[in-house]
């Protein structure tokens, strides 16, 4: 899957590609006697379920996002991807605060977490990216693999910041649609903060940027260190509506 390191005319390039990509999908998913069920291998056929140990391919987007939708099917996904996520009911503090379809999130497919509730969506991605983008990397980069993810956490209620104070426009954070990653403990014992590391040892700068990057494949706002001082200390992921990877 593409990178777009903006939210410009590449994001949107991406964006109706998938678009595109996702409308046949979404068509061969509603009437698969066009083509016939047992003949298309289940990674490539759009009506089967994810499966997060398979390879991502041109059909994850538009599984991610069905199964996103649909809060039993994205726990059942979480759970055969090996994640530890347990079901939290809904809240809701106000009609612009609320947190519907979480999960409590323990652990992804190899790495822990601090325990944190978040939408099963969010979870989701978050797997995805673990498994395919982060510990590869790790392995690749460090010699090691991720044990721990440090995060700042998903639901808050509150609008999004600006270098001028809180803006008027609220954060997807307000509806659990976010989550702030800030570091990373490997199995060997290391700690890898994203406000010393982004721009410390080559090794670890290379692994941050590699771990971004990867988010950038399955969320639609990726935001890091050089993307403002307020993320200086953490990378902030989200479903919204806009496009960004920086």
């Amino acid at each position: 899957m593409a990178r777009p390191r903006s939210g410009g005319l590449s994001g949107i390039v991406r964006w109706l590609s998938r678009a595109v990509i996702g409308a046949g999908l979404a068509a061969l998913a509603a009437a698969p006697m066009v083509l016939r069920p047992e003949d298309v291998p289940a990674a490539f056929a759009p009506w089967a379920p994810l499966d997060p140990a398979a390879a991502p391919n041109f059909v994850t987007p538009f599984k991610l996002v069905r199964t996103g939708r649909d809060w039993a099917a994205c726990r059942a996904a979480l759970m055969r991807g090996g994640a530890q996520a347990t079901s939290v009911g809904d809240r809701t503090a106000s009609a612009q605060c609320h947190m519907r379809g979480a999960v409590r999130l323990d652990r992804l497919s190899h790495a822990r977490l601090a325990p944190e509730a978040t939408r099963c969506a969010i979870a989701l991605r978050l797997l995805m990216w673990e498994r395919h983008a982060l510990q590869p990397a790790a392995r690749e980069i460090l010699g090691t693999a991720v044990a721990r993810i440090d995060h700042f956490g998903s639901y808050s209620c509150r609008p999004i910041r600006s270098h001028r104070g809180p803006t008027g426009r609220m954060s997807e954070h307000a509806t659990a649609n976010a989550f702030d990653i800030s570091g990373f403990v490997l199995s060997d014992g290391r700690r890898i903060s994203l406000r010393r590391g982004w721009d410390g040892k080559s090794g670890e700068a290379a692994f941050l940027r590699r771990a971004r990057d990867g988010l950038c494949d399955y969320f639609r706002v990726v935001l890091s260190p050089d993307y403002n001082a307020l993320h200086a200390d953490h990378l902030h992921v989200d479903q919204g509506l806009f496009l960004s990877c920086r």
